[in-house]
């Protein structure tokens, strides 16, 4: 069993070149706006408000850091305690922002993507209810077009408290190792949290 002990807000950064140094596994959440990326990392670590979620869908320009610690109670009773770094990336797909500043965002978050050394897990965000859509089947090419041997993408499905039993299979059958998640039924976010602390340490 993994519980979160703790998280904090560190910082934000517009690229790469502005982000500071952690020497410690970084966990990536990236997906579009309004998946529900803000509502899961405050889940993943227990808090209501660590990372905020804007009701404006592509408000977030920033990367922003947080630092969360873990305990793990194995079955002799000992207690493992270890710290991520999460980063919240900006949402793709809806920001009304001039192209010349989309620009600047791809290039930004394209080079943090490529070139950050400590990032150990990718976590992409998909809406349950759109699994398929073109824009997460071109993000997930992309993350694959340079995932480097110390790294690994985890699918998880958002909103999935909205799905029928039915729609819950197909999403399985589309993608075995993918995880259904909700904040609002909190289904899932165990499963989601050891999944993710796994991959992040190596496991």
């Amino acid at each position: 069993m993994i519980r979160a002990l703790s998280a904090k807000f560190i910082t934000s950064s517009p690229s790469i070149k502005e982000a500071p140094s952690f020497v410690t596994s970084e966990v990536v959440f990236l997906g579009r706006s309004n998946v529900g990326k803000s509502s899961l990392i405050n889940a993943l670590v227990n808090q209501k408000n660590l990372a905020k979620s804007s009701s404006t869908p592509g408000k977030t320009q920033l990367i922003n850091f947080f630092e969360a610690e873990f305990c793990e109670e194995k079955e002799d009773s000992e207690k493992e305690k270890f710290k991520l770094i999460l980063v919240d990336l900006p949402g793709f797909g809806y920001a009304k922002v001039a192209k010349s500043k989309h620009d600047e965002w791809r290039k930004n978050l394209d080079e943090f993507l490529k070139f950050r050394s400590d990032i150990r897990l990718f976590i992409h965000l998909i809406d349950a209810r759109h699994f398929d859509l073109d824009i997460d089947v071109n993000v997930d090419s992309y993350l694959k077009s340079f995932l480097r041997a110390d790294q690994k993408i985890l699918n998880l499905y958002t909103k999935s408290d909205k799905l029928n039993q039915s729609q819950k299979s197909a999403i399985m059958k589309f993608d075995p190792s993918g995880i259904l998640v909700s904040t609002l039924s909190k289904s899932g976010i165990d499963k989601a949290r050891e999944a993710i602390i796994n991959h992040a340490l190596g496991r």
